[in-house]
Formats: structure tokens, C-alpha cells, sequence
């Protein structure tokens, strides 16, 4: 429904009738936003969705299997981390206080020892008794060469020990490296040749059982070194479009539990919240963004159901295009070809809006390609620069033209900034041409659907309908050539009027060459067609002459309805009277009766409705006037100008103009406008003497 029908139901209807209507308007409002989410999820949801894949451990892959996401290589990076912190050393701890009590045991046994040999008159078997209860456990033999050494040779001997155990304390002894520094230390000491054999041995003895392990494992520090080294891996990252397993590669448990993770695995069903966050995200975003443009800077499509159907409806269908086009190649996928559409049916500022809306809605589809959303901005926006003002459907294909030009000078501007890297350039080049081929071929194939669908009047669909081949305009000039000649004189009376006011003059004309068709079913009541012929009125009663001549608006929107006429034009024929007055034959009527009274005014008024728009409102005085003028006699550009005054004041006092939205100062642009053209249609003419050709013949003029 239009929004002149829809205002005409409101119009007439009853409150309760306006109210009823109201709520199915935003019921429609509600179910049109809710199909178009829901056909944009599952539009996204099923190009952003990825492949499933039947495959097992041990399998080989019959494909690329490709992320369609980044993710972490958790099974990867714990392996890296692993290995991180089994390199990772042992951090020991070196216990001072260790040293010393070693040699405070080696004291004590030296420091016996001398005590006792100080006794006098001790034997040596008596000092070894003495020395029995030492707790080094070193054994009775070596005691006694302890008690036969001369003294200066055990000091020098405890010197010895001193060094050799500060020295290899000193660099710390682990409780698992003891027994072999024990080791170490008895093949140094036996390289030691200032002392005897059994002294060495029993200096030996003497360490082994003295010194210990002062080297001890530092948990904590050991601890925070792994967790250091584990903590500098960073996580192994699989980002989209990246290999998960390579054709022929075996399928691991870690590979099989990823593409699991990533919801790869076939039978295996996990919800994606996510994802299907982000798409309900995006097209919520999508629709608010456009509801937010109409509401700034087009209100009126708002209130215009029809209208914000055929804008969804064309986005829709673009974006299921989308993805099998994809398939083929992503440079045929014709984003402009929207943009083309609604630059036609709607408006090119609205138009680039919405080609902003496909571009990004295409771009998510494909994988947020840089290219394809730069092409699709720039040749959207070619197309709908180069279809204003079109009017021949020949400069459709002009604008594919243009817009596959654009996507070629795209694709080599990537490709010389280094971001196109195909080895099919060629291809890619000959694709992004004929893009703009295919949006021309679907533009002009699908325009007449949208026009007849949407009862769209674009200014082809306009050229067509005033094209005077149209079997119409052919029957109009055949059978009421009168008629057809004061429709042609309206028409251009009528588009310049419109024009002056700021109106669609190609429409007013158009509507001008219809709207008299209802004429063609009795052309000969009407007086522009009883050229040399009795005038049939005069046999007839008044009022049946009136319904006659009203009845041509009536028989016109019959013949327009059976022709398929578009809407806005029928409007012209419906309203291009309003409800004046059949003024002739309501006085002829009034003159021929005895009760002049009693003759019902409304039997001689046309039926209506009264214009609802400039155009239609423009026409009707258009009308009047060139029938007025037409009918004087003798008629001056002041006389001209005095009867188009009357005809205006007449349809303004009779309230035909109260609902046409025309100020009085477009009324006054109007009056000007159908006074100069008159006057210049209806200019004096000179008068040529009658002459004698044959007297002239042979002389000269």
C-alpha cells in the first residue's frame, strides 16, 4: 500500500477503523524487522559457520583443514613450557655454617690428641686407649699413628686438612655429589708425598668422616625459576585461514581435540554463543544505524511500510547472493547492484546508505576482505553517482560499465601496494569487470519487477508511459485525437508549473497524458473531439449529459487498472476534476426546470477525491485553464492572464485545492507560469493578403 492509499483509508475510516489500522501497520513493522534479522543471521551464520570434518585419530586428512578462528595451541604450548622448565637448573643454596662445625670436629680430634701425648710418661697404646671414645670412628690403627706422629707433622697434617676441605666446601657439596668429592679428595690426598702412606690414609679417614654436604636444593628459588621460564613461552597462536592439518597429514589426538574445540569435528554439535553473539551484535547494529539515518534525513520513508520493504528486501536478496556467488569467484559478487536499485526505485543519498550497509554485511560474509569492502564501497558509490538523472535504461549499462572500471582500478591499486598477492591477477582483473556487468544485467532484468511490485514510478518506468508508441497514448490519438491534443498542451503547461514549484515535472506530465483515457469510450461526447459533427448533448437530458462527462474519470481508472497502470498515474486520472462542478449542464439543468430549487447540486459534481498532492493539484488547473483560454476569443496576454487569475480563485473558493499542500506563493509561480506559455501559444498571428499566383507567375516578386 502507498502512502496515498494508506492516507485516503485513514482519511475516510472511523477511529476505531484508524486504530485498527494502526496497530496492523506496526504489526507489519514488527514481523518486516524480525524477517530481516532473522534472514541476516542465518545469511551470516552460514558464511561465518565452518566446515565439519569426519575424521579419527590415525586418519589421514583428505584436505587443508584451516582455523576459522585464532585460537591457542594449548596441547603445543604446554609441550613448549614443559620443555622450558625441564631446562630450567636447580637453584642450591650454599649453608655457611657448615664449614665451620667441620672444622670444629677436626679441632676437637687434634686438640684430644695433643692433650693426651702432653701426659707424662703415656705410651702410646695408652693414648690410643685415651683416644677410643672419639666420635669420628676412626679406627685403632690410625689412632696410634696419630699417637707415634711427632707433633709438628700432625700440625702440619690438620693445616692440610684444613685447606683441602675449606677449599672444596667452599664450592659447595650436594647431597647426591658427597660420596664422589669423597672420592675426589682421597686421589688428592695421595698425590700428597711429604707424608707417609699410613698418615695419608689416616687423613683420609679423618675427612670422610668429618666433612658433609653444605650445598642444599633451594625449593622455592628453584620453584619461581621454572615458573619464570614457563611464564616467558608464549602461547602457541593459530590465527584464521591458518593450517590445522595439512592434506595428507596424520590426525593426532592434540589436532583431533583442537578442530574439536573449534567445532570442526562432524556429529559432534557445539553452540557457538559467541559467534552467534557477534552476528546478532552486527545486524542489530546494522538495522539501528539505517533506522537512525531514515529518522535524521528520511522521516517520511518511516511511515512508508512499502517503501522500507523494498529497501529490506533488496538488501536481503544481495546478501544471500553473497555466498554462492563466493564460491565462483569473490570479485563477481555484485554489492553495487543494490545500490543501483534503490539509487532508482528510492533515493541515491538513501542508496549510498544502504550500499554502505551491503558492503560491510558482504565483507563479514567473506572473511572481512579488505578488497571485496573497498570495492564494494567504491563501486556502489560509482553506480549511484552515475545513475542520477538517468532516464534511458541504455545508461544502466553505462554504470556497470563505470562500476566494473572502478573494481579493476581497485584490484591493481592492491596489487601495487602489495596487498593483492594472487597468481591470477588476470582472472581476478576480468572478474572484477564483469562485476559491474552483472549489477548492470540484474538491474535492468529485476527493475520492472520492483516498479510493477512496489507501483514505483522511476523516470524510466515515466519515459516509457509518455513514449506516444504506448498502446494508450496510440488508441488516445486515434480515436480522440481532440483529447489527445489538449492532454499533450496540459501536459507541458502542467511540467512547467511543477517545475517552477519545485515538483516532479516528468511525473505531472506524464500523469497528463492519462488522465483523460477515461474519454475513450465515448471520445465523441466531449467537445474537443466533435470536430465538423452535431454536439450529441444537445439530444440528452442535463444530467444525463453530466453523468456522461463525469463518468469519464470513473471509465478512465477502469481502463488504467486493466492496463496496468502504476498508481501515482491513476491518482492524475481520479483527481484531476476533484469535485468541481459540472458547471455547463447544472445551469442548463437549472434553466430547463420549473423548480430550479429543487435541482440537486451534487448529481453535477464529479465524485473525487480532491487533489492530495501538488502534481495531481497543478493538473487539474492546468486543465481548466487550457480549456478556458482555448475557448476565447480574441484572446491578449492580459486576458489570458485575468482568466487563469479567475479559474485558480475558483478552484481556491471551492475548496478543491485544500488538501494539494500548494502555498499561495507557488500559486502565484503557477499563474505566471500558465499565463507566459499561454501567451505564447495563443500569439497574435498576421495576416497574409490574398494574392493572384497566377498573375505573379513569370515576374518577380
Amino acid at each position: 500500500m502507498t502512502l496515498i492509499d494508506g492516507w485516503k483509508k485513514r482519511k475516510k475510516g472511523t477511529p476505531a477503523e484508524s486504530g485498527r489500522l494502526e496497530m496492523k501497520r506496526i504489526a507489519g513493522y514488527v514481523l518486516m524487522c524480525l524477517l530481516f534479522f532473522l534472514v541476516l543471521f542465518f545469511t551470516l551464520l552460514a558464511s561465518l559457520q565452518p566446515p565439519k570434518y569426519d575424521l579419527r585419530v590415525g586418519q589421514a586428512a583428505p584436505e587443508e583443514v584451516l582455523s576459522p578462528k585464532l585460537i591457542v595451541d594449548q596441547h603445543r604450548t604446554q609441550q613448549l613450557r614443559s620443555e622450558a622448565m625441564s631446562r630450567v637448573e636447580p637453584v642450591y643454596r650454599l649453608d655457611q655454617g657448615i664449614y665451620p662445625e667441620v672444622k670444629r670436629d677436626i679441632d676437637s680430634l687434634f686438640d684430644l690428641v695433643f692433650e693426651v701425648r702432653e701426659m707424662e710418661e703415656v705410651t702410646p697404646e695408652e693414648i690410643v686407649a685415651e683416644l677410643q671414645d672419639n666420635m669420628l670412628g676412626i679406627t685403632g690403627y690410625q689412632l696410634l699413628v696419630l699417637a707415634e706422629t711427632p707433633v709438628e707433622r700432625l700440625q702440619n697434617l690438620q693445616n692440610y686438612l684444613y685447606e683441602i676441605i675449606a677449599q672444596r666446601m667452599n664450592q659447595g657439596i650436594k647431597v647426591a655429589d658427597l660420596q664422589w668429592e669423597k672420592g675426589q679428595i682421597r686421589e688428592y690426598v695421595g698425590t700428597l708425598t711429604e707424608f707417609e702412606e699410613n698418615l695419608r690414609e689416616t687423613a683420609v679417614t679423618i675427612i670422610n668422616s668429618t666433612i658433609r654436604p653444605n650445598e642444599f636444593l633451594n625449593v622455592e628459588a628453584t620453584e619461581n625459576a621454572r615458573q619464570e621460564a614457563e611464564e616467558s613461552i608464549e602461547p602457541v597462536v593459530i590465527r584464521r585461514g591458518e593450517a590445522i592439518l595439512r592434506q595428507g597429514d596424520r590426525v593426532t589426538a592434540d589436532r583431533l581435540a583442537l578442530m574439536r574445540e573449534l567445532g570442526l569435528v562432524e556429529g559432534e554439535y557445539q553452540p557457538n554463543y559467541l559467534l552467534y553473539a557477534g552476528i546478532t551484535l552486527v545486524v542489530l547494529l546494522v538495522m539501528l544505524l539505517f533506522v537512525g539515518y531514515l529518522w535524521q534525513f528520511h522521516p517520511v520513508l518511516l511511515h512508508q511500510l512499502d517503501k522500507l520493504l523494498l529497501i529490506v528486501l533488496i538488501i536481503t536478496l544481495i546478501s544471500l547472493m553473497t555466498r554462492p556467488i563466493f564460491i565462483l569467484s569473490p570479485y563477481l559478487i555484485p554489492t553495487a547492484a543494490g545500490a543501483m536499485l534503490l539509487s532508482l526505485l528510492v533515493d541515491p543519498r538513501l542508496a549510498l546508505m544502504a550500499n554502505t550497509m551491503i558492503t560491510l554485511l558482504v565483507g563479514l560474509s567473506t572473511g572481512n576482505n579488505v578488497l571485496m569492502i573497498m570495492m564494494g564501497l567504491v563501486g556502489g558509490t560509482a553506480g549511484v553517482l552515475s545513475m542520477m538523472n538517468t532516464q534511458q535504461r541504455g545508461n544502466i549499462f553505462i554504470s556497470g560499465v563505470i562500476i566494473g572500471a572502478a573494481n579493476v582500478v581497485m584490484v591493481a591499486v592492491f596489487r601495487l601496494v602489495g596487498m593483492h598477492e594472487s597468481v591470477r591477477l588476470w582472472m581476478d582483473l576480468i572478474y572484477a569487470f564483469l562485476n559491474g556487468i552483472l549489477c548492470a544485467v540484474l538491474t535492468i532484468g529485476s527493475l520492472p519487477f520492483w516498479e510493477y511490485t512496489f507501483s514505483i514510478l522511476t523516470p524510466l518506468k515515466l519515459i516509457e508511459l509518455s513514449n506516444p508508441s504506448h498502446p494508450l497514448l496510440k488508441r488516445l490519438l486515434m480515436e480522440a485525437p481532440g483529447t489527445y491534443h489538449h492532454s499533450i498542451v496540459v501536459g507541458n503547461l502542467a511540467e512547467s508549473a511543477v517545475n517552477a514549484v519545485g515538483g516532479d515535472g516528468l511525473l505531472v506530465r506524464t500523469g497528463a497524458f492519462y488522465h483523460d483515457i477515461g474519454k475513450l469510450k465515448r471520445p465523441f461526447f466531449f467537445k474537443e473531439n466533435q470536430y465538423m459533427m452535431e454536439n450529441p448533448h444537445d439530444k440528452l437530458a442535463p444530467s444525463l449529459s453530466a453523468l456522461i462527462i463525469t463518468g469519464h474519470v470513473k471509465e478512465g481508472l477502469e481502463i488504467a487498472v486493466k492496463h496496468r497502470l502504476p498508481v501515482k498515474i491513476r491518482a492524475f486520472i481520479e483527481e484531476h476534476h476533484g469535485t468541481t462542478l459540472a458547471a455547463y449542464f447544472f445551469h442548463k439543468a437549472k434553466s430547463a426546470s420549473s423548480e430550479p430549487e429543487k435541482i440537486d447540486e451534487h448529481m453535477y459534481r464529479y465524485n473525487g477525491p480532491i487533489p492530495q498532492s501538488r502534481e495531481t493539484a497543478i493538473l487539474m488547473l492546468a486543465d481548466s485553464v487550457e480549456a478556458a483560454v482555448r475557448s476565447m476569443e480574441n484572446p491578449t496576454r492580459d486576458r489570458i492572464e485575468q482568466m487563469v487569475q479567475k479559474i485558480i480563485q475558483g478552484k481556491l473558493d471551492d475548496g478543491q485545492l485544500e488538501d494539494s499542500q500548494l502555498t499561495l506563493t507557488e500559486l502565484k509561480e503557477v499563474r505566471k507560469t500558465f499565463t507566459r506559455i499561454l501567451a505564447g501559444i495563443l500569439h497574435e498571428r498576421i495576416q497574409y493578403p490574398e494574392m493572384d499566383l497566377k498573375e505573379l507567375k513569370g515576374k518577380s516578386p
